[in-house]
């Protein structure tokens, strides 16, 4: 039996007891009348009842669940949030306004309630977004918190946030194999927009990288050992994704990871902690002392006379001296001197005396 069959037959119950009683009352004193009038009445309200009781209860029903049903959660949550928050005001609002005189201490405390419900909700509306940003800086802070507070559990995992330099640069994807990134990796919505529309860029360099990073994106969702969440988390009234980035590194109190010189000033300036896989590289190279042995193919010249050069695994640039007449060749040298840059390291090297 559905629902809409068995608000049809209480319908008609109901509207047929309304009815037959208002007619009743309208028959007045008139002897016989009474009964005619409950009759025809009750009919015509039966027949009421039959037709809009499913407008009235059923379908408003089926309605709502669906609109619920759509609604994003965090939307749902804000509404529920703001109807609370409004109830409560109204609530404190109608002691006072119940001290009134007669009518206003009767009416004001249940427009009030009205109002103040209402006023909640539209507000919690129109700042979902920062609402829904709060709760989810407040919900990381707590893991946080709560994983550093744990004994013999590791350390806790805290989520960052990758911007578009580094998905395209695609180290990403291998650092997260090996287990040193510990918490989710966040990408918004619009540095995922950014990426398509590099993509859908007519020159030929640009699309590819574009369409790199998205192919990336894939595989990070399906072999990282953490979860790679897309989020809707949007800032409004700033349309520059880097801005964009660094405020939302700033609400949810996590690191950015980038290769973007410019972002990593600009995010540390305001305070936001920078993860840089370019200063990782430079870090976690191997390390050469000079006297030491090493074993090196040169593959081309050098830019001085004579020079030879060749690259370890990491990229690290060694220029041998004399090298030049062992090009393609495979030689054991010694390490002369290493120099710092701001491109990376330098290894001088000559070859060893046989």
């Amino acid at each position: 039996m559905s629902a809409d069959f068995v608000s049809r037959l209480v319908g008609m119950v109901v509207f047929a007891g309304l009815f037959g009683w208002g007619g009743a009352t309208l028959s007045g004193p008139l002897d016989g009348s009474e009964l005619a009038y409950t009759v025809i009445f009750g009919l015509v309200g039966a027949l009421v009842g039959l037709i809009i009781t499913p407008y009235l209860t059923v379908i408003p029903i089926r309605r709502m669940r669906a609109t619920v049903q759509k609604m994003p959660i965090h939307r749902l949550l804000a509404i529920l949030l703001g109807l609370v928050v409004g109830l409560v005001a109204g609530a404190l609002a109608a002691l006072p306004l119940s001290l009134l005189p007669n009518p206003l201490g009767q009416i004001l405390p249940v427009i009030g309630a009205f109002f103040f419900a209402y006023l909640g909700v539209a507000v919690m509306s129109l700042r979902q977004a920062d609402v829904s940003s709060f709760i989810r800086s407040q919900g990381n802070g707590l893991a946080a918190r709560a994983g550093n507070g744990a004994a013999g559990r590791g350390r806790a995992g805290h989520a960052v946030l990758l911007d578009t330099s580094v998905i395209i640069d695609g180290r990403i994807a291998d650092i997260s194999q090996t287990g040193f990134v510990g918490g989710p990796l966040i990408v918004p919505n619009f540095v995922l927009n950014e990426l398509q529309y590099i993509a859908d860029s007519t020159e030929t360099l640009r699309r590819n990288r574009g369409r790199r990073g998205l192919e990336l994106l894939n595989r990070l969702q399906k072999e990282s050992m953490v979860p790679v969440q897309i989020t809707d988390m949007d800032v409004e009234g700033v349309h520059n994704v880097d801005d964009k980035l660094v405020i939302l590194a700033k609400q949810l109190r996590c690191p950015i990871v980038t290769n973007d010189y410019n972002l990593n000033r600009v995010a540390e300036l305001q305070g936001v902690t920078v993860l840089n896989i370019n200063a990782l590289a430079n870090a976690v190279r191997a390390v050469y002392l000079p006297g030491e042995d090493l074993t090196i193919r040169i593959i081309q010249e050098g830019k001085e006379r004579g020079q030879g050069v060749g690259y370890l695994e990491d990229g690290t640039m060694v220029v041998v001296e004399d090298g030049e007449r062992h090009i393609d060749q495979e030689v054991d040298t010694v390490v002369t001197k290493v120099l710092q840059t701001a491109a990376g390291r330098m290894i001088f090297a000559r070859i060893q005396e046989s």
